[in-house]
């Protein structure tokens, strides 16, 4: 019986190794990006595909901090934003549609982050009020035209809230977070945090670190 345990034991260990091992080797490519190694980012205006108006530039105001923190240097989105403009580009997708190398001769970066918001603004129901913010991104080296790494994330302000005091207690939380929503700038809020998720590197199949980051070439 003893020898039944101890065969079932370590055959259960060798299941849990040979599992660990496959989810070591699983996940993003990184191949592309860890050749280029940019050290600097440009990030475009944002597409906007939600239906808030709202959405391209109140994203575009919470991507620099995670880059930033993330060791990257960022080109000023004021400064980026000028530019386009005093060539007239004002429109997100006339600036995403610029040829790459036109790019990097006018800014010098190596590589730009193209987002197209999917999500942004808050929703209001009977029961329930919600601001959610999506969006997608990806970085295109700017001397090889190669993508180097692209994403997915959303933060939701109903995230870990709990429905308490029933029917009643719903209704009320919904007109209180709509008129909160109404009073203050909730969808920036919740864009930071989405922002966050979708660029901080070390996350799982996310950016790597930059140049400017005690951690670059050791994720």
């Amino acid at each position: 019986m003893k020898t039944l345990i101890q065969c079932f034991t370590a055959g259960m260990l060798l299941v849990m190794l040979l599992l660990s091992g496959c989810a070591t080797t699983a996940g993003y490519n990184y191949s592309e990006y860890r050749q280029a190694r940019p050290l600097s980012i440009l990030v475009l205006p944002p597409m906007n595909s939600s239906v808030d108006v709202a959405a391209s530039y109140g994203m575009l105001s919470q991507v620099t901090f995670p880059l930033a923190e993330s060791g990257y240097y960022v080109v000023p989105v004021a400064v980026a934003a000028e530019t386009f403009k005093q060539n007239g580009l004002s429109n997100p997708g006339d600036v995403h549609g610029l040829p790459i190398e036109k790019l990097r001769e006018i800014f010098g970066a190596d590589a730009a982050l193209y987002i197209d918001v999917k999500e942004y603004g808050t929703s209001y129901k009977v029961i329930a009020s919600d601001t959610a913010v999506k969006a997608q991104a990806k970085l295109v080296d700017l001397r090889s035209g190669k993508l180097l790494w692209e994403g997915e994330a959303r933060a939701s302000s109903q995230e870990n809230q709990q429905n308490q005091g029933g029917l009643i207690g719903a209704l009320v939380s919904a007109v209180l977070n709509q008129i909160m929503s109404n009073l203050t700038d909730q969808s920036t809020r919740i864009a930071a945090v989405a922002s966050n998720r979708l660029l901080a590197a070390g996350r799982p199949n996310g950016m790597l670190y930059g140049p400017r980051s005690p951690l670059y070439q050791k994720d």
